[in-house]
């Protein structure tokens, strides 16, 4: 049986891993923030602003922007840009326990497998819900929601007491988690919606609720969910139409002020994770010989938006 997880590193602590890992720190649990380091100064001389829908306070919490310190981890969430797992599962892969255990906090389906490429620790999938942004250096934003689901892609991976003792520690910091029977399906849910609402925030810099009050985008969310339906339907994962849609909505209505992950990147001339995203899909459908044009065209547009402002950097 797994010990105890006493430490908890966040990996990549930007929006999403300081809304968890302040919510968890506020809790009571031992939180290490690896982050950049203007943010991590930030902390260190006023803690961890949390702006919350529930409540705004500035929470203690460790910060560092050495990679080293999360030697003394028992879990670790990581919740670097899905480009970057395999890297930086290179450089933590000598530095951590070998029975920590890695929670993967990210957008995408295949974070964990690309994981077990590089390191051998248990990486456990979690599909995350929750609308967040950085409001500045130690300074994270809430807008809605904030569940997790977490389970196995492979039934034989873990002990059920490693996945309850996870789901335990975010009940405890009042973080909805439940342990999913089906992972994979679960992934692919919320994949469908990073999908259908990534790509057109950052193309038009609009929030969810903005976006769906538009005919024209509301079709091509149509569009993209017929297509990532045919793509899902060839990797052998069965969503409906009528969830697919159900979906879809909830989104709209429970985030409708967030701006996606994507429209947040560009927005701060950084890489997206398009090629992961609405990239992946038309990859897949290429690969199984399913025609996906609207994927194709968002996939080009965010494309040319992120080359065009990293060249402006230059």
């Amino acid at each position: 049986m797994k010990k105890e997880i006493k430490r908890i590193a966040v990996l990549g602590a930007g929006a999403v891993g300081c809304f968890f890992g302040g919510m968890l720190a506020r809790s009571g649990k031992d939180v290490l923030l690896i982050a950049r380091e203007n943010h991590v100064q930030a902390i260190k001389k006023n803690g961890l602003f949390m702006e919350c829908q529930s409540f705004q306070e500035h929470v203690h919490i460790d910060a560092s922007s050495n990679i080293k310190d999360i030697a003394s981890a028992d879990l670790v969430l990581c919740c670097v840009k899905s480009p970057d797992t395999e890297n930086v599962m290179h450089e933590i892969k000598s530095l951590i326990k070998p029975d920590a255990l890695i929670l993967s906090l990210q957008n995408g389906v295949d974070n964990t497998e690309r994981m077990k490429r590089v390191i051998s620790n248990a990486a456990i999938p979690a599909v995350v819900y929750v609308a967040t942004s950085m409001g500045g250096d130690g300074h994270v934003k809430h807008f809605g929601r904030g569940e997790l689901i977490i389970g196995e892609l492979n039934p034989q991976g873990h002990e059920p007491s490693e996945l309850q003792q996870v789901t335990d520690i975010f009940l405890s910091a009042n973080i909805p988690c439940v342990v999913s029977s089906n992972i994979r399906r679960d992934l692919w849910l919320k994949f469908l919606v990073n999908c259908s609402y990534n790509a057109i925030s950052a193309i038009g810099q609009i929030t969810y609720g903005e976006m769906v009050q538009q005919e024209n985008i509301r079709q091509l969310i149509g569009d993209l969910t017929t297509e990532f339906l045919l793509v899902a339907k060839q990797e052998k994962v069965d969503i409906s139409a009528h969830e697919a849609r159900m979906i879809n909505e909830q989104i709209a209505q429970t985030m409708a002020g967030q701006r996606s992950s994507t429209a947040q990147d560009l927005m701060r001339r950084k890489p997206t994770e398009i090629d992961y995203l609405n990239g992946l899909i038309v990859r897949l459908a290429e690969s199984h010989g399913v025609s996906a044009p609207a994927h194709r065209v968002v996939y080009a547009l965010v494309k040319m938006l992120e080359h065009q402002q990293l060249n402006t950097q230059k």
